[in-house]
């Protein structure tokens, strides 16, 4: 299966690009926000992929980031979620809107997304809700300095599990301890950023 590709852009459509790696133009389906970040016809790319292979076709999906890709399986995982779908919402928001939704469980801005209509878009934040604290962490603008696996640091975790112990879920919890990293720091002690999360989940 192919995980990666680097190479050249030779083409860039609506919903798909061509890559040309060695003198092969792979056809690549990407998220309209994903199109829009890649360099110019001409220029070299490296992209995530993602390989669904079907009895009559082999359709690659291309990110430019890892964290992309897991958001796109993950939101795959949902009963009425195909790849067309996932990338709508990708398209539409941001791996930070995304994770917000789910943790405030906000339908509405999911269903801004193409193909998402009220039902699927409650379907969505209610079945992820256990499933994307590690990605919504992962995706918040590189707050977490110095951290390339999506991990927080260890402080952040403590600060994440004191506040799950205190009754709030887990996806509220990360997201409050990830904006508080961004605030103060990746340096930043348990006791200062678990004051900073519950300033966050105050509001």
């Amino acid at each position: 299966m192919i995980g990666k590709l680097k190479g050249i852009v030779d083409e860039v459509g609506e919903e798909e690009l061509i890559l040309d790696v060695g003198g092969v133009g792979y056809l690549v389906a990407a998220s309209a926000r994903t199109l829009r970040a890649l360099p110019s016809v001409g220029q070299p790319a490296a992209l995530f992929i993602e390989t669904h292979v079907r009895a009559d076709a082999i359709r690659l999906y291309g990110f430019l980031t890892a964290s992309e890709r897991d958001w796109f399986r993950l939101l795959q995982s949902v009963q009425g979620v195909g790849a067309k779908v996932a990338l709508g919402v990708l398209g539409t928001l941001t791996g930070d809107a995304i994770s917000a939704a789910i943790a405030h469980q906000d339908k509405a801005a999911m269903a801004m997304a193409p193909g998402v209509g009220p039902k699927l878009a409650a379907r969505i934040v209610h079945e992820l809700k256990d499933k994307a604290p590690a990605l919504g962490v992962a995706d918040l603008g590189g707050a977490i300095a110095g951290e390339t696996d999506g991990k927080l640091p260890k402080d952040a975790q403590d600060a994440v599990l004191a506040l799950v112990s205190l009754g709030y879920a887990r996806p509220q919890a990360s997201l409050a301890i990830a904006k508080g990293v961004a605030t103060l720091g990746a340096d930043a002690s348990a006791a200062a950023l678990i004051k900073a999360g519950l300033k966050e989940l105050a509001q």
